[in-house]
């Protein structure tokens, strides 16, 4: 196990009762093929989909406790949001498991992957399908699927930019996009 990127609780201390706490949420998904799978897939720039998938899965329990929300599904939701197996980058049309555009068809296809691996309630569902919001039509129903959204684009962000800051430190974009995104999110 790992841990989430710029946290310092390291999931696998036994010792550490939030990490138990999150890890109890989560303990029957993570031996699980189809999320193992994950680490086998990019999914921004060299952070696996296993990866971001932990680091959204997270931060949303940690926001869902903090609001007194329902936490455990919120973080396996966070778990299984982008749960598909292939790498949308490299498909022609003709090879697509659903036709459309992957930020409205993939949503659509980790919840079916993740109702064929667990059990899903009406809050995991809601926050896998609208978690790509606003770039789909439909917004979250849930408090959680809110939040996992929200924490969807933080976490690809700074996932972009921890490993992208060597690529575009020099560019005057960056510090553009860097004051943008510090305003957007508090």
């Amino acid at each position: 196990m790992q841990k989430a990127i710029f946290s310092r609780i390291d999931l696998n201390n036994a010792d550490n009762d939030l990490a138990q706490e999150y890890l109890s949420c989560i303990f029957d998904l993570l031996p699980l093929d189809d999320v193992q799978d994950l680490k086998a897939f990019t999914q921004h720039m060299d952070t696996s989909r296993f990866q971001h998938s932990l680091n959204v899965s997270y931060y949303t329990f940690l926001i869902a406790r903090r609001l007194h929300l329902d936490s455990c599904s919120a973080a396996r939701a966070g778990l299984l949001h982008d749960l598909y197996h292939y790498d949308w980058r490299d498909l022609d049309k003709d090879e697509r498991p659903i036709e459309g555009r992957h930020c409205a068809v993939h949503p659509q296809i980790a919840l079916e992957n993740a109702r064929k691996a667990t059990s899903v309630n009406a809050i995991i569902e809601d926050a896998i399908v609208h978690h790509m919001w606003p770039m789909t039509l439909h917004c979250p129903k849930t408090k959680e699927g809110w939040v996992l959204q929200a924490v969807d684009k933080y976490c690809a962000m700074s996932e972009i930019l921890l490993q992208g800051g060597r690529k575009v430190r020099y560019s005057r974009h960056a510090i553009s996009l860097a004051a943008l995104l510090s305003f957007s999110i508090r």
